[in-house]
């Protein structure tokens, strides 16, 4: 049975038949090849959509309200278009929907009643954006069901940021959305996160795979650090904005960094985020010119920026990151996303791909007592309809 056949059949066991026809949508998750914390400091980034994400399915109805189900999560919401919605903690994954259907409707876009059906191989809480998935995927479903809002590619993501900025309460960037939204495949995304040009760069990888290794230790960025690490950013660029009017901290020199902010725990903030900021200008530099090597240097040095000025890693990241440093074919890794859990990349041989994933998973395991589990990536296109991805 193909994946949307089986789709459609959950879709009708949970909500009916119906003469009105079913119509299937695809968004993916990303991974971050480099680039961490840049993007709401205003630098660089350079992420890639893959092809683990989530389904939706919409069906119309005749009356004005939206039935939302997760096959995943089991649960749901029922949403009357004549109220006007709000966020509130009991009501779990079903916010994120909820905050783009009010958005949207904020813009003027005539919302009808439908049913809605998600379902996914994208791991939550895994630093994959799935949240950011979520949001492009309803965004996209309802404006292309129910007309054009007016918004293209690049405004639904600024959209889906500013829900899960206002209405969701995270202070997140714009790399995710815009990421999911643009994505191509084969391709990944070099985007100026201060101006929102961007530009596609060939992924070629000579001989080598990613490899997406999820910890399977989730975590909520509303309940980590993430929003802490981004006011000390914003205290770091206070300060140096009293000697120099930048607008963003990645616009920022390491000279400014080192020599005027006093504070031990700022300076490593900032320099992570300067650094950083380099180190994706460098990557795509290093990447045209076929040096898939020094890419994978420029991981690792990465990985140590935030492990130990950002800090924001954990026993897991690092476990993962290091086991899979010590096996012969994997030239580089990082942890993506914003960290506490979550996911980390490996850039390994073709040939070695099986060993690695077999010596990292038994090392993992005897440290942490955690199974990790283990996605070679297939970089693919953004948010679409009736796509079908069963890599």
């Amino acid at each position: 049975m193909s994946i949307h056949a089986e789709l459609k059949m959950k879709f009708t066991k949970h909500f009916g038949d119906s003469k009105q026809p079913v119509s299937i949508f695809f968004a993916p998750g990303r991974v971050n090849l480099i680039g961490e914390y840049t993007d709401f400091n205003g630098g660089y980034v350079f992420p890639a959509a893959v092809s683990l994400g989530i389904w939706g399915l919409l069906r119309r109805r005749t009356d004005g309200v939206i039935q939302l189900h997760s096959d995943n999560a089991g649960s749901g919401a029922v949403i009357d278009l004549k109220q006007t919605l709000v966020c509130r903690q009991e009501d779990g994954w079903t916010n994120y929907p909820k905050g783009v259907i009010q958005y949207l409707v904020d813009q003027g876009l005539l919302l009808q009643g439908c049913d809605v059906f998600f379902s996914g191989n994208l791991p939550t809480g895994a630093g994959l954006s799935s949240s950011a998935a979520l949001l492009i995927l309803t965004a996209y479903m309802l404006q292309t069901t129910f007309g054009n809002s007016g918004l293209d590619r690049v405004a639904m993501a600024q959209l889906c940021r500013k829900v899960e900025n206002e209405f969701i309460g995270v202070n997140c960037g714009i790399m995710d959305h815009f990421a999911i939204a643009m994505g191509h495949k084969h391709h990944a995304i070099l985007l100026d996160c201060n101006t929102l040009t961007h530009e596609y760069i060939p992924l070629s990888l000579d001989n080598h795979s990613l490899v997406i290794m999820n910890t399977n230790k989730k975590r909520e960025l509303t309940d980590s650090k993430y929003n802490e690490r981004r006011q000390e950013c914003d205290q770091a660029l206070a300060i140096i904005r009293k000697h120099r009017g930048i607008e963003h901290l990645c616009q920022a020199t390491m000279a400014e960094v080192e020599g005027l902010l006093e504070q031990p725990v700022l300076r490593k903030r900032a320099r992570h985020v300067v650094s950083e900021n380099q180190r994706v200008i460098d990557a795509v530099s290093l990447l045209r010119a076929g040096e898939v090597s020094a890419f994978g240097g420029l991981m690792i040095a990465s990985h140590r920026s935030l492990q130990t000025d950002f800090e924001v890693s954990g026993l897991e990241l690092d476990v993962l990151v290091e086991h899979a440093l010590q096996v012969p074919g994997c030239i580089g890794a990082r942890m993506t996303g914003a960290g506490f859990g979550g996911c980390a990349i490996a850039l390994v041989e073709n040939q070695a791909l099986d060993k690695f994933m077999q010596q990292v998973r038994l090392g993992y395991q005897a440290v942490t007592g955690r199974i990790a589990d283990f996605y070679p990536a297939i970089v693919a296109d953004g948010v679409e309809r009736g796509a079908i991805h069963e890599g």
